[in-house]
């Protein structure tokens, strides 16, 4: 199958999923400066899911550009990324009502690093594919690489989360984030030469 109908879908999903994340925020009782600052951690946990789902969005496409046809296998890995990644508009509104729990923040990061994880697998099947080059398969072995480092960060972040102090979890996808960001440059894997 060619990958255009399954990017389009990926697409739509990610978009709905995506606003959810706004509907998903709560108004202010009072149109007071108070009333926004008592709201300050829904705003951080919708701008952090926002801009993550976002590189991701970015980086799958990336990975993409170069494929011309999918198998069964791709949509399906591409499937469960898609579910993993709906749970977070609501993981996001449980961070954001509770954001010293340590169980709401547990949540966030199960999901933000299931997605993580499938990412990870998703690129290995790309990898595997027919219609992947060599210089492609060399590329996403680079990627992924850098997803089990960003997955290193964010297991950190769960564990000190889940032991001493719970906005950790976010904060491990803010740096996790950053480092992947960063590397993807410095390294100059964002596929404009391949």
């Amino acid at each position: 199958m060619k990958k255009d109908r399954v990017a389009a879908f990926t697409d739509a999903v990610l978009a709905i999923i995506m606003t959810i994340l706004v509907l998903e925020l709560e108004k202010p009782p009072a149109p007071t400066l108070a009333a926004l600052w008592e709201l300050r951690y829904s705003f951080f946990s919708y701008t952090l899911s926002f801009f993550w789902l976002g590189s991701m969005w970015v980086n799958i496409h990336n990975e993409w550009e170069t494929i011309e046809k999918i198998n069964a296998k791709t949509l399906w890995v591409t499937l469960l990324l898609l579910f993993f990644c709906s749970v977070i508009p609501y993981a996001t509104d449980f961070v954001s009502r509770d954001f010293n729990s340590k169980v709401a923040q547990g949540f966030y990061g199960v999901f933000v690093m299931l997605v993580t994880f499938s990412n990870i697998w998703l690129s290995k099947v790309l990898e595997h594919g027919k219609d992947c080059s060599q210089m492609s398969a060399d590329m996403l072995k680079k990627r992924r690489t850098l997803l089990w480092i960003d997955i290193a960060i964010k297991a950190v972040g769960a564990v000190i989360a889940m032991t001493v102090y719970p906005p950790a979890m976010m904060y491990s996808v803010i740096i996790a984030a950053a480092f992947l960001m960063l590397s993807i440059r410095k390294m100059k894997l964002d596929w404009s030469d391949v």
